[in-house]
């Protein structure tokens, strides 16, 4: 999470959509970047909106822009099969290593889901306390777009890194894996198809 005091601007930090470039390119200029632990760099809207954003409002006198990236749903779930594949997951119960994808997006349309399916969910991460989510959301797909936001905002070019990517590996869904993704994650699709 990076907050821009004099922007009155705060990037949240969706999981798997590049949050680490980002902050990487940025934290110089930002007056507050949480990168460790994961559990704060990746504070969620409602987190956000119940701790963060008042405590900021009160001691800045205003209301801060609150923006974050979403990634296609099943592209996002795909980083995170290749991401928990590597070798060097701490939490073996993590790893997908020796499961398909195929398998690990079942496995993620389970209630409950295994330990290595168990990654969340981008519209939960969103969506804020009664429907007060992030004021901007943008496409990780098209990330220039998000980048020319910043830009202007914060008037500063930006140029990302490549950093923290997965490695590569087979993404393939059966129709009926397809089609069980799409019923599972419904929501996620939803506020997916609403950006622009």
């Amino acid at each position: 999470m990076l907050v821009f005091w004099e922007q009155r601007l705060a990037i949240l930090a969706t999981p798997k959509t590049g949050s680490t470039a980002i902050e990487s390119a940025l934290e110089s200029l930002a007056a507050v970047s949480i990168q460790r632990p994961p559990a704060l760099k990746h504070t969620n809207v409602a987190r956000f909106r119940r701790f963060v954003g008042p405590y900021l409002e009160t001691a800045a006198g205003g209301p801060f822009t609150v923006v974050a990236l979403m990634r296609e749903p099943r592209d996002w779930l795909g980083s995170w099969y290749r991401y928990r594949s590597r070798d060097d997951i701490p939490d073996p119960a993590k790893s997908t290593q020796g499961i398909d994808f195929d398998a690990f997006v079942q496995a993620w349309c389970q209630t409950p889901r295994p330990g290595f399916a168990q990654v969340g969910s981008q519209a939960r991460f969103l969506k804020g306390p009664e429907g007060q989510g992030a004021d901007r959301v943008f496409r990780y797909e098209n990330i220039g777009s998000f980048i020319a936001f910043l830009e202007d905002r914060l008037d500063f070019q930006i140029l990302l890194p490549q950093l923290n990517v997965s490695p590569k590996a087979p993404m393939d869904l059966t129709p009926e894996t397809l089609a069980r993704l799409r019923t599972a994650a419904a929501d996620d699709f939803a506020l997916y198809d609403s950006l622009d």
